[in-house]
């Protein structure tokens, strides 16, 4: 009764306080519908290279949702030292597909399964001596990986905007789709007072997918096809440990840790406005790790931060815990409820794509705000301008074969991965550089 009374709208931008229940979940299901439809893709082409059947990739779908939820309820509300307490939203990754993919086609779905679990046990272990090694995640090194973050995301937005993986990408009405959309996004943000001028994504999901259903762009058919209730399938698969496939999973998770510390910093510096501590590294680490571990008891691949929201919340400084908690919940139910979790899942990837081409330049932004935190020193300048230099220039030209003289394992990492090669590069600028060097201001 006490919290109830204490509840206050203007809470949303604190981290903790409770807000009215009504008025929480607006926000909570604006985080959920930001990621919704990338937490799923994932799934279903790691599942096709793997040879599943569609009743198969179904239950893996449901799985999937249920395990986000609670993957998100741990960020939000750690279990010992599991768990950052800050507004992380989870889902199912995508820097995993391409390898995963390899597992599944060459070894069988179980080599998946069981190769995600040793690799999140490792990265959780990895997160939890964090402060052994969080020394050389120094302040520029996270600005450059934040910076590359939002820079590799630019494609994914555009991707979405213009249809997503559909036949019709790129049509006429996919692109009108996704500019109603953001352009409801942005009048919204324009014309809304207080509180709600922070749900202009939420007012652009709705209005696109109402446009969408109008347009014949919804296949509202499907949202009872599933039944009205499923448990999740603990173990649909005896998880298979192939040596091989171990070995270059393992690599991945050190690539998507460097993503996590990323996401993590970027949330704090732009949500919160202040520097990360080791603990939150730590705790959001091993949550990325033993969650990923638990996810994969139920078939599906690694979970991890989802740019998508700490985008979401640098543009909306919606922070709070227990606000983010309800789209949690929400997901949660999306995961038991296959109704719930369909309508979801028929939201268009053109509608997603107008609210998110506007988040995803807010984290970019922050890197250059991270940038700029650390100071223009000439040893800060170097870091930065050759990690970032190298990694969008080394991935973006992958496609004339510059890492074809590297071995494939080296390719798979780093090819197409920009944050994977800004991230090496920043640790072995900032490992090698001399701490003397001649200090320069730009004026």
């Amino acid at each position: 009764m006490k919290n109830t009374k204490n509840a206050d709208i203007s809470n949303i931008y604190r981290l903790d306080g409770q807000v009215p229940i009504m008025k929480a979940i607006p926000f909570g299901l604006q985080h959920i519908l930001a990621m919704f439809v990338a937490n799923l893709t994932p799934i279903t082409i790691i599942a096709g290279a793997g040879g599943l059947k569609q009743a198969e990739i179904a239950i893996l779908l449901q799985n999937a949702m249920f395990v986000a939820g609670i993957a998100t309820l741990i960020q939000l509300y750690p279990v010992w030292k599991i768990g950052s307490r800050l507004p992380i939203v989870m889902g199912v990754s995508f820097t995993f597909v391409t390898v995963l993919s390899t597992v599944a086609a060459n070894y069988g779905y179980p080599a998946v399964v069981g190769a995600v679990m040793i690799g999140g046990i490792m990265e959780g272990t990895l997160g939890l001596l964090a402060k052994y090694w969080k020394k050389i995640i120094s302040p520029i090194v996270a600005a450059s990986v934040v910076t590359a973050i939002g820079f590799s995301l630019f494609t994914v937005g555009t991707r979405s905007f213009g249809g997503g993986y559909s036949d019709d990408f790129g049509s006429a009405q996919n692109l009108i789709l996704g500019t109603i959309t953001l352009l409801v996004c942005l009048i919204w943000n324009i014309k809304a007072k207080g509180y709600w001028k922070q749900l202009s994504v939420l007012a652009g999901l709705i209005v696109g997918y109402i446009v969408a259903v109008f347009m014949g762009k919804v296949d509202l058919s499907v949202i009872f096809s599933g039944g009205i209730i499923s448990f999740p399938k603990i173990m649909p698969y005896a998880p298979e440990f192939n040596p091989g496939a171990i070995f270059s999973v393992a690599i991945i998770f050190l690539v998507s840790a460097a993503e996590t510390i990323g996401d993590t910093t970027a949330m704090v510096s732009g949500g919160l406005d202040r520097d990360i501590t080791t603990e939150e590294i730590s705790g959001s680490l091993a949550c990325d790790g033993y969650a990923s571990a638990f996810s994969s008891c139920l078939g599906c691949p690694p979970v991890t931060s989802f740019s998508q929201n700490v985008g979401l919340i640098n543009m909306t400084k919606v922070v709070n815990r227990f606000t983010i908690m309800t789209g949690a919940v929400c997901m949660i139910l999306a995961g038991l409820l296959p109704p719930v979790g369909n309508f979801f899942a028929s939201l268009p990837d053109s509608v997603l794509g107008g609210c998110t081409i506007m988040m995803f330049g807010t984290i970019l932004t922050s890197g250059i705000q991270m940038i700029a935190k650390a100071g223009f020193t000439q040893r800060n300048i170097t870091i930065a301008a050759l990690s970032l230099s190298i990694g969008i220039g080394f991935t973006t030209a992958s496609e004339i074969g510059i890492w074809h003289i590297f071995p494939e394992i080296l390719q798979s990492v780093f090819s197409a991965n920009v944050v994977a090669v800004v991230f090496v590069m920043a640790i072995i600028l900032n490992l090698i550089l001399p701490k003397d060097m001649e200090i320069k201001h730009i004026q």
